[in-house]
């Protein structure tokens, strides 16, 4: 382990914390930013397509760079990058010039998730892995919560620039942490090369094994059950719960709520439940809450406000397997962490790219229809979990 041991959890939540803060901050201020730069509303949504269409294009790389100069070195240059980036958002006199801004902050923002998984499998293994991974998350959840606050906050004291102010001071804060408390944890000799030849084979090897791309899409399908009203927030909240700037409360708290608590669940049954048994609780809670929120959804009128405890326990669900989803699939390529992270990054990203740019405007019409979604996304996702148990099964028959 590391030294500043204590801290490594803490702060490799607040390098994942960048993608939340990037996308959810910003929600409350739609409608001002759109009247400011005299942008339409979807042109407003593209912003966080454009942010998606750059982090998914980028997210490929961060594992790849890390496994070659070292995951320290990565994280404090992309995380500087991320603060110039946001201070052109910040600054933008046109939406092109805030999609310029955004597309950059993506490039940047999922170095904290990728590099920081790999950190987590440098330096422990198994049950322990998975402990580190649930605490991460565990801390991490809190950002879905706050971010929409100091949004709405920020957005009532100074206006709509002032979120990208304070996305660039936190962009600066996370290099001085990284710099000042995060130890280099790939030792030189076991770093990998960057030729072409070798990235190809290492890339066509990850996603060339039908084991790592089934769970990849299995964590990944689980996600977007949750993403979907994240990308849905404005309308979800605004219009179908009738509730003002500030209530975003109302959908990230219980959401984060449950992460919380499924996380908390995940690390206490590291070592104790097997790999299999976890997961499979996870999805027991997930459909239980998929089918309130159908429930709720199609038969309750006037009870839309008690669909974002549904969401929360899906949400317990989510994070109770995704802890053991991510070291399964990591675990597969052990010299290749930083790769497969980054490609496990990438399948989830590029999905939720299709989501906020295509699917979520086509089910925000209704509380019914997001409910439809979701319940989609985790029988997709269980789907995959059943296949990669079946393969698994016959290859050891």
């Amino acid at each position: 382990m590391p030294a500043n041991a204590l801290w490594l959890p803490w702060l490799l939540a607040a390098l994942s914390a960048i993608g939340p803060f990037s996308i959810d901050t910003y929600l409350p201020a739609f409608p001002r930013i759109g009247a400011d730069l005299e942008a339409t509303a979807i042109q407003v949504q593209q912003t966080l397509s454009a942010y998606m269409l750059g982090l998914a294009g980028m997210v490929l790389w961060h594992g790849a760079l890390a496994d070659r100069y070292g995951r320290r070195h990565v994280l404090l240059v992309l995380t500087a990058v991320f603060a110039l980036a946001s201070i052109l958002c910040a600054v933008a006199p046109s939406i092109e010039w805030l999609w310029l801004g955004r597309v950059l902050q993506g490039v940047c923002g999922g170095a904290g998730v990728v590099v920081g998984r790999a950190v987590v499998r440098d330096v422990h293994e198994g049950a322990q892995a998975q402990r580190l991974m649930a605490r991460v998350m565990l801390i991490f959840a809190l950002a879905p919560a706050i971010a929409p606050l100091v949004g709405a906050a920020l957005l009532a004291l100074a206006g709509w620039r002032s979120i990208f102010i304070f996305l660039a001071v936190f962009g600066i804060a996370l290099t001085l942490a990284t710099w000042r408390l995060l130890p280099e944890t790939l030792p030189v000799a076991e770093r990998q090369s960057l030729h072409p030849a070798q990235l190809l084979r290492g890339y066509r090897a990850v996603f060339g094994s039908p084991a790592f791309v089934l769970l990849g899409l299995t964590a990944a399908l689980n996600f977007c059950g949750f993403f979907l009203y994240v990308m849905s927030a404005p309308v979800f909240i605004l219009e179908h719960l009738g509730l003002g700037t500030t209530g975003f409360i109302w959908l990230f708290g219980p959401a984060v709520g449950g992460m919380m608590l499924g996380s908390l669940l995940s690390e206490r049954m590291a070592g104790v439940w097997r790999p299999g048994r976890t997961v499979g609780a996870g999805f027991a809670l997930m459909f239980v809450a998929v089918l309130a929120n159908l429930l709720v959804s199609a038969g309750l009128p006037g009870a839309e406000r008690w669909i974002v405890l549904a969401v929360g326990l899906y949400c317990c669900g989510m994070s109770i397997a995704t802890p053991t989803l991510n070291i399964l699939a990591l675990d597969l390529f052990p010299a290749r962490r930083g790769m497969a992270s980054s490609c496990q990054s990438f399948m989830q990203i590029g999905i939720n790219a299709l989501l906020a740019g295509v699917v979520a405007p086509l089910l925000w019409t209704s509380t019914l229809s997001l409910a439809t979604g979701m319940a989609l996304f985790v029988g997709l996702g269980v789907s995959c979990w059943l296949l990669w148990m079946w393969r698994r099964r016959q290859a050891t028959l």
